[in-house]
């Protein structure tokens, strides 16, 4: 049996099988459930509106405390990321060694910026401290392996030639992967800022600072017009923030030779 056969006849009926399946057992096909769940998003959705605009110097503060925890963070975390981004290419210290901190950035990197911000809650406490450590640390994992690749795929002939100089490994790192990366390297630091005030604005649900805190307090209290302000507030901080971003990214990527 040809393997389109074979998908007509038990891949599709299986894959919707599967599917039908999940959603009975999340509740999905339950209609007094769906019923109770569209009623409920009316009155949610009626709360809403107007927004509650007196909450606006709260809410401008936290939004301020969510940025500030983003740039701090991303800022600590670009620190870090670029030595051990070095450290983990196969360029400038050897494949053993760059597998090994690879692994390491990769393992920092699967824990989300909210889980290490809970760590860091108990570690320091409650506060945009805990939340500005989070974010360095996904922010070290994330850009260390950005980094890395950048540094490997540095033009050969480029380091041909400054290794004929008689210039060791940090010279090389020095005078030729830093500089022929550099354009690349700000771009993704000013994605990754863009990203970090996205994350940060969740962070005050688990105590570490920011908006967030206000978010879930608003959704708590049902206080669901004061939400909105809060929410449109947000939206446009990360619009304004985005669209700066992209344009200086698009800017530097313009500048770099070779389109890099």
């Amino acid at each position: 049996m040809n393997r389109q056969l074979w998908t007509h006849r038990f891949g599709w009926p299986l894959l919707a099988g599967a599917l039908l399946y999940s959603l009975h057992d999340v509740g999905l096909l339950d209609a007094g459930r769906l019923q109770r769940g569209l009623h409920n998003a009316l009155v949610f959705a009626r709360g809403l509106l107007p927004p509650d605009w007196s909450v606006l110097p709260t809410v401008a503060g936290a939004i301020g405390e969510t940025v500030q925890i983003a740039f701090a963070g991303t800022a600590l975390g670009f620190l870090l990321a670029l030595p051990a981004a070095l450290a983990a290419s196969s360029i400038v210290t050897g494949p053993a060694v760059a597998a090994a901190i690879r692994l390491l950035l990769a393992l920092i990197r699967t824990v989300p910026a909210l889980l290490w911000a809970i760590v860091f809650v108990v570690a320091v406490g409650l506060g945009p401290a805990a939340g500005t450590l989070g974010v360095a640390m996904y922010t070290l994992g994330y850009l260390g392996k950005l980094y890395a690749e950048a540094f490997d795929g540095v033009d050969p002939e480029v380091l041909e030639a400054v290794r004929g100089t008689g210039v060791g490994r940090l010279q090389l790192a020095r005078y030729a992967i830093l500089p022929e990366t550099a354009n690349s390297l700000v771009s993704q630091l000013l994605f990754m800022f863009e990203y970090n005030v996205r994350a940060s604005s969740i962070l005050g649900f688990v105590g570490a600072g920011g908006i967030g805190y206000y978010l879930l307090g608003y959704l708590q209290t049902l206080r669901y017009a004061s939400l909105t302000a809060a929410l449109l507030v947000t939206l446009v901080v990360v619009i304004l923030i985005d669209q700066a971003s992209a344009t200086l990214r698009a800017r530097l990527l313009l500048t770099t030779p070779g389109g890099r």
